[in-house]
């Protein structure tokens, strides 16, 4: 981890920039195998199961006996924390949804909003080394509360032509029957056009890496709505001499351990903090099965000193991190000050992974600075808004002076004929 010292506001900028790769040719090989997958459905996917996870299917959906046998596996005790959180999770999200609020503008004039759910949806939820259970509980909680009347979950399977068994005990658990065996840049596709066995949804939400990432922001191009653009996972830590080191040392590695492309930032008014909290980093990353990974996203990563907690937040505002923890002893002070971030955990014992599992927030969130435009996931992602109005004759008459004049002005003559025509009647 480098460590920067009262760095200039002017080099901010290049301070806080992420991990780049070069995706012209990464755009090139996802677009084409989008193509085929819109082109040749269910044979294109088996193709490149076949081919990345070295799995030759026969039967993309997962079956009730898979359901059942998978459930067997599970421990009790695990499963007794992930009804848990999500007791935790349904709670949080479920006092988002909104009444109907009806507002009469004008004597004469109602308007209201109604939410309406998103008839059907697709979670990506990833495989592989960390199989991302925790992100069914988030994705498809808030997808049934919103009432989706169609819910597709694609993940990869193992070697053994298996879906990881905790993400089936989850997907079943929260009320998700149409799993895929199907990962990668294929599961996007097939859920953006549809397959032969794989419907089309209107809007695909979860994280992935890079090829993932890439085929979201390819299918949104061509019609189907995404959750948001999300790179890969990333951490901010203000601390004050209050902190627990090895509590931020830890919290740091919590998301280093992610991936090789990940990246935490610490930043303090204290040098000694930051030397404490480094030599725990050493002391904590030798021991973690994952201690490659860690290794390498740490070099991506930065401990910077500033002169005061006010330059701090301004530096984080700038930086919009996906996860901030405030480790100060004025945290809820300075969380009234933050408007770039995409989840905010305050004092000692708010860990991120609190977050990340149990604690009712969402955890799918913007990364890459998209956090000074983008919320996280929530309710109000599986549903849209519509609109209603009803003008009585009484309502058309106090506002139809005004709506000819500007129509006139602006010269859409249709526009004020559509209202005088009413008003001559």
């Amino acid at each position: 981890m480098k460590i920067i010292k009262y760095p200039l506001k002017s080099d901010w900028e290049l301070l806080l920039t992420r991990p780049v790769f070069d995706s012209t040719i990464l755009e090139g090989i996802v677009q084409s195998i989008l193509f085929d997958v819109k082109k040749n459905g269910d044979s294109a996917i088996k193709k490149y199961t076949k081919e990345f996870d070295k799995v030759d299917l026969n039967d993309l959906l997962v079956s009730e006996d898979e359901f059942f046998e998978a459930e067997k596996k599970v421990s009790a005790d695990l499963k007794s924390a992930i009804q848990l959180a999500k007791s935790n999770i349904e709670k949080f999200h479920l006092c988002q949804k909104e009444d109907v609020k009806v507002v009469e503008t004008t004597s004469g004039v109602i308007c209201w909003r109604k939410s309406l759910a998103i008839e059907k949806v697709g979670l990506y939820i990833p495989g592989g080394s960390a199989p991302l259970f925790s992100t069914v509980l988030m994705l498809g909680i808030p997808a049934v509360l919103a009432g989706c009347r169609e819910v597709v979950l694609c993940t990869p399977p193992d070697i053994n032509k298996k879906i990881n068994d905790v993400i089936l005990y989850t997907a079943k658990l929260v009320g998700i029957r149409n799993v895929y065996k199907v990962g990668g840049v294929q599961a996007i596709g097939a859920m953006a056009f549809g397959t032969e066995t794989i419907s089309k949804v209107h809007k695909i939400f979860g994280p992935g890496n890079q090829y993932v990432t890439c085929a979201k922001q390819l299918v949104n191009k061509e019609g189907t709505a995404i959750d948001m653009p999300a790179g890969p996972s990333e951490l901010a830590v203000l601390a004050d001499g209050t902190c627990l080191p090895e509590f931020v040392a830890a919290d740091l590695l919590s998301q280093a351990e992610h991936g090789t492309d990940s990246q935490v930032i610490l930043v303090s008014t204290d040098g000694n903090v930051i030397d404490k909290i480094i030599e725990e980093l050493g002391k904590q990353v030798a021991l973690l099965p994952r201690v490659d990974i860690a290794m390498k996203a740490l070099e991506n990563s930065k401990a910077i000193l500033v002169k005061d907690k006010e330059e701090a937040i301004d530096l984080l505002n700038e930086y919009a991190p996906e996860h901030l923890i405030i480790a100060c002893s004025d945290d809820e002070m300075l969380a009234e000050k933050v408007i770039n971030a995409g989840s905010v955990f305050l004092g000692n014992f708010s860990c991120e992974s609190a977050g990340d599992y149990a604690s009712g927030t969402n955890h799918t969130l913007p990364t890459n600075g998209y956090a000074k435009a983008y919320s996280g996931v929530s309710l109000d992602s599986f549903v849209k808004k519509i609109t209603f109005q009803k003008l009585s004759e009484a309502g058309l008459k106090n506002l139809g002076n005004a709506i000819e004049l500007m129509a006139e002005a602006e010269g859409l003559i249709a526009h004020k004929n559509a209202v005088s025509i009413r008003l001559k009647k």
